[in-house]
């Protein structure tokens, strides 16, 4: 049996999480820039807060309905993540990790399937004040359906047992289609004009019928609904074929120096998250763009790579790569609104092959220099780094909404005072 772990409106959630006096308070959080609406509190899709809705359009309403507005405080949701799937691994014998909010866990060998869902619960909010949903079934498909009820529904407590049969069956009549998961809204359609309206019909379709009208994907979404496990648990997630680290500026830039502290700091964001892939990279490329709305500059979006002729995971390495790059794609008098690094050709540490006649060798200590500010940085948040960054980095993410650090920055850890 597997359990699918959902935190109910995660980015929200956490910001309540520490300020209880937003409690039942219409509270939404923003994307990178303050563009659009990610996240929305129960009470503010109560008021018909739609998901990706631009801010500055509902602005004046948000206003008007008393609505708590966040910047996206992407330290304190990564934490608070980490917090849930420790709580998580703690309780389970495996934890498949699937997104920032979300996780599988293995429930084999474990009896009473309800009580511990409701185990799980009662120890994540005791952990992050962070309240879940649960959804046990014995694939994962059933686990989302499950998972999706559980929060639905009150009466349920937040945890759905489909390990019954008929459960499975009576549940699946009353949710249409479009809650599958990977059932979007055009194959629902689709679905829902052949008279599959319901997951039950889909669930009792002719699996030939299936896959001669749509493909082998929905084929084994509807064996999962069956039981029959088709998606593999995955304790370890799969090694990556590429790493993007890129961000939209706060405001358009134009100024060179600016650009390449941006290009120096996600080469060196890329470069940490490779390493913690336990992976070299053998290509590095920079991508450089403005805006295509804006009427008064042509449109201008440029990438160019190198092939480095030995694989590497120094940061040093990575940032003399991409600001390379830069140097190919820049273009003077535009006003750029995004940039970026890639890295990719990635070989597992400890099997990169050298050769004798590269003009290009490992830096010495190369990897204990790294190993040392990977520490340092995810203990004390970001403290050591490389100059080519800058130091003020005014180009940086408009965020003028940004609630404290609370769990990662000492100066912003709440204080508890008694008045005797």
């Amino acid at each position: 049996m597997l359990a699918l772990i959902d935190v109910n409106s995660f980015y929200t959630s956490c910001e309540t999480a520490w300020r209880p006096d937003l409690l039942g308070k219409p509270v939404v959080v923003l994307s990178n820039n303050d563009g659009c609406i990610i996240s929305r509190s129960a009470e503010a899709k109560a008021l018909g807060i739609g998901m990706g809705e631009p801010w500055f359009k509902q602005k004046a309403m948000l206003e008007r309905n008393g609505v708590v507005v966040f910047s996206s405080n992407y330290r304190l949701y990564g934490d608070m993540s980490q917090r849930v799937m420790d709580t998580l691994e703690q309780l389970c014998p495996q934890v498949e990790i699937y997104s920032i909010d979300e996780a599988f866990a293995d429930l084999s060998g474990i009896d009473r399937l309800d009580a511990f869902g409701h185990t799980i619960r009662d120890r994540i909010y005791q952990h992050t004040m962070l309240t879940v949903g649960v959804g046990i079934a014995p694939t994962k498909t059933l686990a989302k359906l499950a998972n999706h009820a559980a929060k639905k529904w009150p009466q349920t407590r937040g945890v759905v047992d489909l390990s019954d049969p008929a459960r499975q069956r009576r549940l699946m009549q009353l949710l249409p289609v479009d809650t599958v998961w990977g059932v979007g809204r055009r194959l629902s359609a689709k679905l829902n004009a052949m008279g599959i309206d319901n997951v039950l019909k889909l669930a009792q379709s002719d699996l030939w019928f299936i896959r001669k009208n749509f493909n082998v994907v929905l084929e084994r979404t509807v064996r999962e609904l069956r039981g029959e496990p088709c998606l593999a648990f995955e304790e370890f997630a799969p090694t990556k074929q590429e790493i993007i680290s890129s961000r939209s500026f706060g405001e358009r830039v134009s100024d060179y120096q600016a650009v390449r502290e941006a290009i120096c700091t996600w080469a060196a964001r890329a470069a940490q998250k490779l390493r913690a892939e336990h992976q070299y990279c053998r290509y590095v490329s920079t991508f450089l763009k403005n805006s295509p709305h804006d009427p008064h500059e042509p449109y201008y979006s440029q990438r160019a790579g190198i092939a480095l002729q030995t694989p590497t995971q120094d940061t040093r390495d990575i940032i003399a790569a991409a600001t390379h790059c830069l140097e190919q794609v820049w273009r003077d008098g535009l006003r750029y609104q995004k940039a970026g690094v890639m890295l990719g050709d990635f070989f597992s540490q400890g099997v990169a092959q050298l050769n004798l006649f590269d003009a290009f060798t490992p830096r010495a200590n190369g990897d204990r220099l790294m190993t040392l500010m990977d520490h340092i940085n995810q203990k004390n948040g970001q403290s050591l780094w490389f100059a080519g960054q800058g130091m003020r980095q005014e180009w940086g993410m408009k965020r003028t909404m940004l609630s404290p650090a609370w769990t990662t920055q000492l100066s912003d850890v709440p204080v508890a005072r008694a008045d005797w």
